[in-house]
Parts: structure tokens; C-alpha cells; sequence
């Protein structure tokens, strides 16, 4: 049974696709669910085993332009990781993520000093920046664990 937690996400991710116009047929919302309950930043490949057992007819494509869709919206935003294959975050608030080098797991975490900070002048000539997003890397309790080392 879904937490309520997990159901605010999806009815708030609901609301913001109303609110843009977009049409939620049944995959898309199904896709939607997915997201919002996922906890591990998924891959398209991963959205698609995940909603392929009750959507059958669903074709992988569907779920790649859904995806692009959602992305293009602001629904959700995308995560690039170490195995190069590109992840779904649907957590659209300002935060950043550690990486495990080894499980290649994401978390969230949230830094309001490094959200506050201004950014250095050294990159005022860069252009416009738009964002600051940190990532840091490094190897996961669980990993270390395995490796004894905790």
C-alpha cells in the first residue's frame, strides 16, 4: 500500500500536468506513478520493466517520449550518472546528489549554505548561469560494508 507521502507526490505531480495541459491517459499516469514513488532516480530502461507488467501493450518508446515529455514540462528533471545511462529524478526542488562509485546508487540531500552562497566571480564571464547542483561522489555505507571497512 502506497504512504500518503507517496500519494501527495503523485497527486501533486498530477496537478502540475493539468496545469500545463498535458493529457494523462493511462500510461502517462501510470508512468507518472512510477516516478513519483521511485526512490532510486531510474532510468527510462527501469520505468519501462516497472510499468511493462501492468500495462503490457506499452512499448518502450511510449515510455522514452513520456519521459521526454515530463522532462521538457519541468515534471521531472534529468540526472546523468557514471554508467552514462540517464536517469529520472522527479524531486524538482533545489537539491543535489551522492553517487556511490561503486552501486552506482543516487541519493538526495539537501545544503541551504551552499544554496545560499553566491557564485564566485571568477564565472561571471562564463555567460548566464541559471543553477548550482552538486554532486558528490564517493562510496555508500552499504558498499563499504561489503568491503568490511565499516
Amino acid at each position: 500500500m502506497e504512504g500518503s507521502s507517496e500519494q501527495h507526490k503523485i497527486k501533486a505531480a498530477e496537478e502540475i500536468c493539468r496545469g500545463l495541459g498535458l493529457k494523462l491517459t493511462h500510461q502517462r499516469l501510470e508512468i507518472l506513478r512510477e516516478l513519483a514513488i521511485a526512490r532510486d532516480h531510474p532510468s527510462a530502461e527501469d520505468i519501462y520493466k516497472r510499468v511493462k507488467p501492468k500495462i503490457p501493450p506499452i512499448s518502450f518508446d511510449t515510455v522514452y517520449r513520456t519521459l521526454a515529455l515530463f522532462e521538457r514540462s519541468r515534471v521531472i528533471a534529468r540526472v546523468q550518472h557514471l554508467d552514462d545511462r540517464t536517469r529520472y529524478d522527479p524531486n524538482t526542488r533545489l537539491h543535489h546528489h551522492m553517487v556511490c562509485i561503486k552501486c552506482k546508487k543516487i541519493e538526495d540531500f539537501y545544503w541551504s549554505a551552499l544554496d545560499g552562497m553566491d557564485i564566485p566571480e571568477e564565472t561571471k564571464d562564463w555567460g548566464l548561469i541559471k543553477g548550482k547542483y552538486l554532486e558528490l561522489r564517493g562510496l555508500c555505507r552499504e558498499c563499504l560494508e561489503k568491503e568490511g571497512r565499516m
